[in-house]
């Protein structure tokens, strides 16, 4: 699942967040990743929510124009009424994390609406010993510290009826080291969702140590972007593992 994440209209990619490099056009890159064969793909308008506005629906209308596998769009989606105008210009799946966090009640509400299906939870998280399970939620594109255990929040996002978390690791973002793997194994342990890997992939072998975590998806940006992984490569090696892939 490539993510494109977004800003002013570009494919960008940081590292833990900050650092930002250009990595083209989201709708010449959505085109080229599924002609690669890409089972999903992720639009995230990283700026969204800090900016206080809604994601830039003229932009996902003419990405999931160039898409043909399923497409799920996050940043800026607040309520049911900024979720639907995503579904409508073309995404399969809306992605909320902030407003989640602060409003539990809207992923009740989504859900209702849409369809378990429809509704994707997003987390990030950093690392905290302070906290039972050494994970502490961020909000606000990762720039605001909330004090609640992350491990417990994805719990009660399940309960809320989550069918997918997007589990993303602050300390492992970007950096290609690997996936965080306690981050995924804990959310594995606390819930019934599927779970999507995302923040670390740095070599075919981070793939699969997911997989064996508990990840059902599995998300990468920048080993796509600036072709250091194919995603040809990556199925072919994950088949030779005895991974199902689409």
């Amino acid at each position: 699942m490539p993510c494109l994440d977004t800003r002013d209209g570009r494919v960008v990619k940081g590292v833990r967040f900050v650092d930002i490099r250009d990595a083209g056009d989201p709708v010449a890159c959505a085109r080229a990743y599924c002609a690669a064969g890409a089972d999903e793909l992720a639009l995230l308008d990283i700026t969204a929510t800090v900016e206080g506005r809604r994601t830039m629906i003229d932009l996902v209308r003419r990405t999931a124009a160039a898409v043909t596998v399923p497409f799920t769009v996050g940043g800026g989606i607040s309520d049911v009424a900024s979720a639907a105008a995503v579904l409508e210009a073309g995404a399969d799946k809306v992605s909320t994390s902030s407003a989640a966090f602060r409003t539990p009640g809207i992923i009740a509400e989504m859900i209702g609406e849409f369809g378990r299906e429809r509704v994707v939870v997003a987390i990030d998280a950093a690392a905290n010993p302070a906290l039972p399970s050494g994970y502490e939620v961020y909000i606000d594109g990762g720039r605001t510290a909330t004090g609640r255990d992350a491990i417990e929040w994805a719990r009660e996002v399940s309960d809320y009826g989550a069918a997918v978390i997007l589990p993303t690791s602050k300390s492992t973002d970007g950096v290609r080291t690997g996936y965080d793997l306690p981050l995924i194994r804990g959310i594995r342990a606390a819930t019934a969702a599927a779970i999507v890997a995302s923040g670390g992939a740095g070599t075919l072998e981070h793939f699969y140590d997911a997989v064996e975590a508990g990840a059902t998806i599995l998300l990468a940006a920048s080993v796509f972007h600036f072709n250091v992984i194919s995603i040809s490569e990556l199925k072919t090696y994950l088949k030779g593992r005895g991974v199902s892939t689409r």
